[in-house]
């Protein structure tokens, strides 16, 4: 599934290809969030011509909506979205957890009431793992519990060591099912643990002792100051598989991914660039714009000129201030389009500097000069 290309002389960072059977994906990648069927204010053939190789979207809301019943007789996300190329899911498990007072934990997994209807739901590792099979998703996340954050060393522990049995659980019914809709569906392990080094190696030694295609680091950029996550982060990879993908979930700022590649992450996620798009917040090559300040109601400069997409060369920054102010739509898309755009440019850029053997300069002056603090 995964072949090394390149390793950065100076660093962790590394280029790589992941193959699946709709199409490759060049690492390091970032996937562009469609939780529900749909990255938000952006149709699929833009994504395409942004240049996105994979996109992201959410066992728990599309469980719910548009429900297995749907998926299954459209014949499988993909073709449901018309989107041919790679979906990951995450499991749900994150949004399950976040329902808190709606939800009930136990060994056997997770009951809880949708926060669209309160209906009665359960969620076990083996019922996510069908579900993703369902879905058709060509990288499935497995079920694991999202430890709260502060946590003591022993709620850590008991938290990745019921992680590690659900695991197993997970492992145990992929054996005992088949992908859907004539796909490959790869499976990857989540590493738990807080920010406890003694946890984090044991839950990563455990989930390759059981086996998964690509390996995961769970639980982190949910609180903790940005350099406890470096932290953590490199040591996880230290003890993740050199010839499997290795995925940070939900992370983050151009910092954060610029960081994490230097210590050998290959594969981001995160709802920052649309999330932060509809509030006229946008990541540009020099630097983070906020288009409502007054100071862009004349400002006749591109949205980025440094980016080769339409949306950034062909709108300034005055007329998309105007739209926002105007509470048009397309301030909402042109905004998307382009903070994607800049984020499969950042790790598209950072990949050609680690293949050139240049990753860690380039690194340090983009950051020095654009984004300067976390």
């Amino acid at each position: 599934m995964f072949q090394l290309i390149a390793q950065d002389t100076n660093s962790k960072a590394r280029a790589g290809i992941i193959t699946t059977d709709r199409g490759t994906i060049e690492t390091p990648i970032f996937m562009p969030v469609g939780t529900q069927g749909t990255v938000k204010a952006v149709e699929q053939r833009e994504l395409l011509e942004l240049g996105a190789q994979i996109i992201l979207g959410n066992t728990y809301h599309l469980y719910l909506r548009p429900s297995e019943e749907v998926l299954s007789a459209m014949g499988g996300l993909h073709k449901f979205m018309n989107w041919q190329k790679p979906i990951l899911t995450d499991s749900g498990g994150f949004q399950v957890f976040s329902l808190k007072e709606l939800m009930k934990l136990t060994e056997e997994g997770a009951a809880f009431s949708s926060h669209i209807d309160g209906s009665k739901h359960f969620f076990s590792p083996e019922r996510v793992m069908e579900i993703q099979r369902c879905i058709g998703s060509d990288i499935m996340m497995l079920l694991d519990e999202c430890t709260s954050f502060p946590a003591t060393h022993d709620e850590a522990k008991r938290s990745m060591q019921r992680s590690m049995r659900w695991a197993k659980r997970c492992k145990t019914a992929l054996e005992g099912s088949s992908p859907r809709y004539g796909a490959r569906q790869f499976a990857f392990g989540i590493g738990q643990g807080s920010t406890y080094k003694d946890l984090r190696k044991e839950s990563l030694e455990t989930l390759t002792d059981i086996g998964f295609d690509g390996y995961a680091i769970g639980g982190l950029a949910v609180g903790e100051k940005a350099e406890i996550m470096y932290e953590i982060v490199d040591f996880s990879t230290d003890y993740m598989p050199r010839e499997q993908p290795r995925y940070l979930m939900g992370v983050g700022t151009p910092q954060n991914i610029l960081e994490c590649i230097e210590r050998g992450v290959d594969m981001f996620d995160c709802v920052m660039p649309t999330r932060n798009a509809r509030n006229a917040q946008l990541f540009t090559t020099k630097g983070r714009i906020n288009l409502r300040n007054a100071k862009h109601r004349f400002d006749e400069t591109a949205l980025d000129e440094g980016l080769d997409n339409y949306a950034s060369q062909n709108f300034s920054r005055a007329y998309l201030r105007h739209l926002f102010i105007a509470d048009e739509i397309l301030a909402l898309q042109l905004a998307s389009q382009h903070n994607i755009a800049f984020y499969l440019w950042l790790v598209k850029t950072a990949r050609q500097h680690i293949v050139n053997g240049t990753y860690t300069a380039w690194k340090q002056e983009f950051l020095s000069e654009a984004y300067p603090t976390a």
